[in-house]
């Protein structure tokens, strides 16, 4: 959205900061793995056991540059990096953690509770990696109708249905 703008590709009064979310540890569904205390100290490699942990790639997938940040401020990477499996993108990591050939893994909050075969074991704490927004905004060449579009992603209904899907609504409901 930066981008963008920087272009003048958007509509700027219409820009908002519409969706957070956040990154969670998962497990198979199966697992003995359970509430897992994510903070300072937190020894991720030791959890995985001779397991491996999938994400995705740190080079160029954003929620496992997420992660990186998260294990980094909490002191866990360096002993978990060599147990990483580095995912194409976030769904191929909770796919291989759902088929079992991860121990764990990392991903977005919202795609480990649309995938059945895994189970959420753990939240990294907000602070411990950059806030995750999905801004919205309007096209500088936007038809009229899309004002529309936007007045619904702010009503009380879109929150309920956005919300269901564990985003987390960073603005107040017009209607």
């Amino acid at each position: 959205m930066d981008y963008a703008t920087s272009r003048k590709d958007i509509d700027e009064p219409t820009r908002i900061n519409l969706l957070g979310n956040s990154i969670v540890l998962i497990a198979p569904k199966d697992s003995k793995t359970d509430n897992v205390a994510i903070g300072p100290g937190f020894d991720l490699a030791k959890l995985a056991g001779d397991g491996r942990i999938a994400t995705g790639d740190v080079k160029s997938v954003p929620a496992g540059k997420y992660a990186q940040a998260a294990l980094e401020k909490l002191g866990a990477w360096q002993a978990a990096e060599p147990k990483f499996a580095m995912a194409e993108s976030v769904r191929a990591a909770l796919t291989l953690v759902a088929r079992g050939e991860a121990a764990l893994g990392i991903v977005y909050s919202t795609d480990a509770r649309v995938e059945p075969g895994v189970k959420i074991v753990g939240t990294f704490p907000a602070d411990s990696h950059p806030a995750i927004i999905y801004p919205v905004a309007a096209t500088a060449t936007a038809k009229t109708e899309a004002s529309d579009y936007l007045a619904f992603l702010r009503s009380a209904a879109a929150k309920a249905i956005l919300e269901k899907y564990g985003f987390t609504y960073l603005i107040r409901p017009t209607s």
